[in-house]
């Protein structure tokens, strides 16, 4: 499917824009809706594009269950029952619609991650201008092609999933206004070492589309790097400050942090530049520490040119050093004075 043309509430996202910098509320509000319209504020001013929410109840994304698999083993959450921590974590649906007027008014996009489709119908009525399919719910075929007969644009990331089940995704999607796929590592956090950016290229080869990444990792290198690659959009949680903690804390971005990260990114878009060889403005005076051929004695018309009376110096406005062998023991059709640039019309 192609995502030529994507953008979400008017901003185009694609190779030839700036990247499209996300930032992630999740759970991170810790239940005070202030904090969560603190958040809107600090991704505004951090100059991200777009916040984004998770819209879902414990009850809709799991069962209130003790039995196997309802409890997490290992890494962040270790020992959390599932419906415990989604109760924790999840932005009431009573917020929504002032978030979402809170986005509006501080000039900032909105949107967010259904999890259900009870939530792309409430989501609807809030006229979201974008939907993000979160990595765990790709295999979700059934949510994908709902959210995608709304006609908004789909950002999916793809954490865990295996090629055939991109291209199920994709062709889940294909009502929709467009389609983004994230590279993400479904790790919390995730190592700098498994972010595994070489799959960015790979991804926008195989599936055509426009390429980000979701990034778990700490810190902002992994996404500035992803850029490099061809990242066009940017994902990463936020918080206020970690030590508050939060379901999400020990992985997000302070608000300085993600100032910091927009900027790096925007940067490495900027130095990307054209695959072509034509010199750089920057570069353009420089011409004079190149090397070139010179007269380096007066000489008489008619003289012939040696090496004791040409040869190769700095500034570089003469002809380039390789054509001194081409031009020794020709003649000087007029005087030339020492200090003078060679070219082919003083020469016999």
């Amino acid at each position: 499917m192609s995502a030529k043309n994507f953008s979400i509430a008017g901003r185009s996202i694609g190779p030839s824009h700036s990247p499209y910098v996300i930032a992630e509320l999740s759970g991170n509000h810790n239940g005070d809706i202030g904090r969560a319209l603190a958040l809107i504020d600090a991704a505004k001013a951090a100059g991200a594009d777009a916040v984004k929410l998770q819209t879902y109840t414990a009850d809709t994304i799991t069962l209130d269950h003790d039995g196997p698999g309802f409890t997490i083993e290992g890494g962040l959450w270790d020992g959390r029952r599932l419906h415990e921590l989604y109760r924790e974590a999840s932005t009431p649906w009573e917020w929504h619609e002032k978030l979402f007027a809170h986005a509006r008014s501080a000039g900032i996009t909105c949107f967010s991650s259904p999890f259900d489709p009870t939530a792309i119908a409430f989501l609807e009525k809030l006229n979201a201008p974008a939907y993000k399919i979160a990595s765990f719910e790709i295999v979700d075929t059934p949510l994908i092609r709902l959210a995608a007969k709304t006609g908004k644009p789909l950002i999916i990331s793809t954490g865990m999933a295996s090629p055939d089940e991109i291209s199920d995704a994709l062709n889940a999607a294909k009502e929709s206004a467009g389609a983004v796929l994230l590279h993400c590592i479904s790790a919390y956090p995730a190592p700098a070492e498994d972010a595994n950016l070489a799959r960015i290229p790979a991804l926008a080869a195989k599936y055509g589309c426009v390429i980000g990444l979701s990034d778990h990792t700490l810190g902002i290198e992994v996404s500035i790097a992803a850029v490099a690659l061809g990242a066009c959009v940017i994902e990463k949680h936020i918080t206020l400050q970690r030590a508050d903690g939060g379901p999400d804390a020990a992985f997000s971005l302070e608000p300085d942090e993600l100032a910091a990260l927009v900027k790096g990114v925007r940067t490495a878009h900027a130095a990307l530049g054209r695959a072509d060889y034509g010199r750089a403005a920057s570069e353009e005076g420089n011409v004079a520490f190149r090397r070139s051929l010179y007269a380096v004695k007066d000489i008489a018309a008619g003289e012939t040119i040696t090496e004791e009376n040409v040869r190769s110096i700095r500034p570089g406005y003469g002809l380039a050093p390789k054509h001194l062998p081409e031009i020794l023991g020709r003649k000087a059709k007029r005087g030339i004075p020492r200090g003078t640039p060679i070219s082919r019309d003083l020469l016999g």
